[in-house]
Parts: structure tokens; sequence; C-alpha cells
């Protein structure tokens, strides 16, 4: 069921939602409040993401996006029914009203349940000072959103505030999880460590902060042709360990006395992310001390300690 409502107000967005409610059913099991704000250039990609994270984690799911009009004026579409799971919420800000979401979004918070904001495009810096940010537990970036990734995530391992993570991370997951089993299966020491990936790709650059932070020592970051993340060696004292992928899908894994083997390692898209991101609420040590990691390195580069 689709409820479009033009110049609206919280008010009657909150009426709207108990009328669809008691046209389809009430709705059972939302576990949390989504905020997102998206650029309108991103906003079916986005609406997608969140159609199928809602599919494993039930939600009120609240997107934002910047409207053209120059007039003050708030539209909604509502989401409803069978076709979504739990409720979608789209909202559109024209004019000034666009500076103050805060306002607007506050009434429709689910109560007492947990608030995340996600950003998939340029965010706001810092994000836990921020008006949206301010009212949610746990906030999602990502740096692969915003113009110069690598300066956004270096930005935000400075200004890192509990309950603040970045989608940089959640790309990581699979080659960390790779990389710890082959590091459990050749235990030798590692002495070095090198990550290349494209030029401007943040995760690249977070992956040699963990491998850093975990290993204790300083991990290269090279620039390779890409797509994204195209290799990681780490020099041992009975050979190197290299995961290599050239093509963003499959990659080839080496090691000392280890034929060579094909592993799937496919780059994945948002909607995956976040429905991964999604699964935990509370705090990622290991991501902060990776953050931490990077923090720590820029300084030590910059002369600072």
């Amino acid at each position: 069921m689709i409820t479009t409502l033009k110049d609206t107000t919280a008010q009657a967005i909150q009426n709207a939602i108990m009328s669809a409610r008691q046209s389809v059913g009430a709705a059972s099991g939302m576990v949390f409040t989504l905020l997102v704000d998206t650029p309108a250039s991103e906003y079916d990609n986005v609406f997608d993401a969140c159609v199928e994270a809602g599919r494993e984690h039930p939600s009120r799911i609240i997107v934002t996006t910047d409207g053209s009009a120059r007039a003050d004026r708030l539209d909604a579409e509502l989401h409803i029914g069978d076709e979504v799971p739990g409720e979608i919420i789209a909202l559109k800000f024209h004019g000034e009203l666009a500076d103050h979401k805060s306002s607007t979004l506050l009434p429709l918070l689910l109560p007492d349940s947990p608030v995340i904001a996600w950003w998939p495009g340029e965010a706001p810096e810092p994000v836990s000072e921020d008006a949206v940010g301010s009212l949610a537990k746990r906030r999602i970036t990502d740096a692969m959103g915003s113009a110069d990734p690598l300066a956004r995530l270096l930005a935000r391992a400075e200004g890192l505030a509990p309950g603040d993570t970045d989608l940089t991370w959640t790309r990581l997951t699979p080659w960390r999880a790779l990389l710890a089993a082959a590091l459990d299966t050749h235990q030798a020491p590692v002495t070095g460590a090198t990550v290349e990936a494209a030029a401007n790709n943040a995760a690249g650059l977070l992956l040699a902060a963990w491998l850093g932070s975990r290993l204790g020592l300083d991990a290269d970051f090279v620039s390779s042709e890409g797509p994204g993340i195209t290799a990681v060696r780490l020099a041992t004292e009975d050979g190197d360990i290299v995961l290599a992928r050239g093509d963003g899908k499959m990659a080839t894994f080496t090691g000392p006395r280890t034929p060579p083997r094909s592993v799937a390692l496919r780059r994945r898209e948002i909607s995956a992310l976040i429905t991964e991101e999604l699964r935990r609420l509370d705090t990622d040590h290991v991501f902060q001390q990776s953050m931490a990691c990077l923090a720590s390195n820029v300084h030590r580069h910059n002369g600072e300690g």
C-alpha cells in the first residue's frame, strides 16, 4: 500500500501510518528505526537497499532527500503492507525545511527501540554532533560515497565517536575472514604487509590499518589499477602469503608450501553491505582499534607524534 502526502506535517504522516495499518494490519516485530539521508541521485539504489535490508530486519525506515522546490514544504510517500517489510517512509524536504529535518523525524521514531542513522553519500562532520545523528544510537557513514574517500575516512578516524561506523569496514569482512584463516594456517611471524588497491579506495587504506593494528607493524598501502582492493601480500619467515584479485570477482590465494587456489571474493552491492551492518548494534572494538591505528599513522607521518 502506497500513500502519497503533499505539503504535509509529521502529525499528518503519523495519522496516515495509523490509518494504513488499520487497513493492512498492524506491524509486528519491528526492531529499530533506520534514518537514511540520501542524495536524490542515489535515491532509487538506496530505496532498493532499504527494502532488501528490511526483509532481514523488519523496521521503520525513514528515507529523506532534499527537494528542488523553493517553497518550504514537506512531501511524503508511505510504503506499508505486503510489498515491503515493516514500513518505509520517504520524505522530501523543500526549501529551508531541508535544514531542520530532525524536528520532523523526532515524532516519527518508534518508541522504546534503537535508532540508527545512515548516510549513503556525503555525511556531516562529525556525524555524532549532527542534528539527525544525535537522534541515533548508531551512525553509519560511507567514505566511498564522498568526493574524496581517503580524506573522508581519515577525518572520521580522527573524529570517531562511540556508535560511529563506516561501510568501508563492512566491505572488508570477506577479506579479513580469508586473511585471518590464512594466518591461522601459516603461523610463521609476519614481517611485512602490503595492501594494493585503487588510489581512491578507502577500504584498502582501512584494511592496511587493520593489518597494522593486529600484527603490530606498519602495513603499506600501494595504489593499483583496481577495481577496489586488488591484492594483499604478507611477508613471513616461511615465504609470502598472497591474496590477489584482479577482476573484482575471483581471487587467487597462494602461501608457503601451498598450491594456488581460487576463492570467490566478489565486490558486494550496497544492499548486502547495509544488511550486514544492521546485524549488530553493539560496539565493534576491532573497528575502533583499526580506526585508531589509522589516525595514529596520520599523526606520526605528519610529525605530530
